[in-house]
């Protein structure tokens, strides 16, 4: 992993964002790849016609206030003593995260939490950004204190096309791991890439892993997984995002929709 995108917002969860940078690129020496997105959108006004028109002075004010976090940033970056860029733009946040990182190993953003949102929690990008971004996305909760990849890592595997693509990406990471526990939710139905598989792709790697067979008991399997994230010590998590449509996730719920409002740990998610 050798370029991260971090995005860079002030909101509760910036500096959340910034320590798992500091760890992420001191466990594998990645470049922290800095986007700062001023939301125009935000900046608009409407007259008497409906009209919408940027305000002059909320643009100078945001752009001042950009600066002096860009320049109070990037003296922690130099104290760090990390390797990073700095890339400023503006509009759709969503939209400035997915074209700028195009050639990202990661995209690290933060999980708003749970509960009512607050002003100045972080934007719900996360579902979006994992739907459609190339790079895996890095999500981090915003309280949390940095992210320990060295750690516990829990790979949820249910033999997807979603879950394949989250496991080869995250192999770099998983190599770092002090542990990497492979877990499938029993569902009593037979699978065409058992979790077997799963761990003899990781062992051909490197990655010498431990294969979990959970009991799904009278939970739903994303309580099962929940539940296993807990009893297992877990400090990160690799999962496949939004296995079925958008829509119907919306409509009847789901895994990840579960996993993401409930989560209290980092997770890498891919498509």
């Amino acid at each position: 992993m050798k370029t991260i995108l971090l995005h860079i917002r002030a909101d509760n969860g910036m500096e959340s964002r910034l320590q798992a940078a500091f760890d992420l690129s001191r466990a594998t020496g990645a470049h922290i790849s800095c986007l700062q997105i001023a939301p125009l959108p935000e900046l608009v006004a409407a007259d008497l016609y409906g009209s919408g028109y940027l305000v002059p002075e909320a643009i100078d004010t945001v752009r001042r206030q950009d600066e002096e976090m860009r320049r109070a940033l990037e003296e922690r970056l130099r104290r760090e003593g990390m390797a990073w860029d700095w890339h400023y733009r503006s509009g759709d946040l969503v939209q400035g995260l997915l074209e700028t990182g195009r050639l990202a190993d990661a995209m690290l953003v933060s999980l708003p939490p749970p509960g009512r949102r607050q002003a100045d929690d972080p934007a719900p990008i996360v579902a979006d950004l994992a739907v459609n971004s190339r790079a895996p996305v890095l999500a981090i909760p915003s309280m949390a204190k940095g992210f320990r990849c060295t750690g516990r890592a829990m790979v949820a595997w249910d033999g997807s096309h979603e879950a394949a693509s989250a496991l080869t990406a995250s192999r770099t990471l998983l190599r770092v791991a002090s542990e990497v526990h492979v877990v499938t939710v029993d569902e009593r139905t037979k699978r065409d890439f058992p979790p077997t598989d799963a761990a003899e792709y990781l062992s051909r790697h490197g990655i010498a892993v431990e294969i979990h067979e959970w009991p799904r008991k009278d939970r739903s399997v994303e309580e099962a997984l929940s539940h296993a994230c807990q009893e297992l010590s877990i400090d990160w998590m690799v999962m496949g995002a939004f296995g079925h449509s958008r829509l119907r996730e919306t409509i009847f719920g789901g895994v990840t929709r579960y996993i993401l409002a409930e989560t209290r740990v980092p997770l890498l998610l891919a498509h």
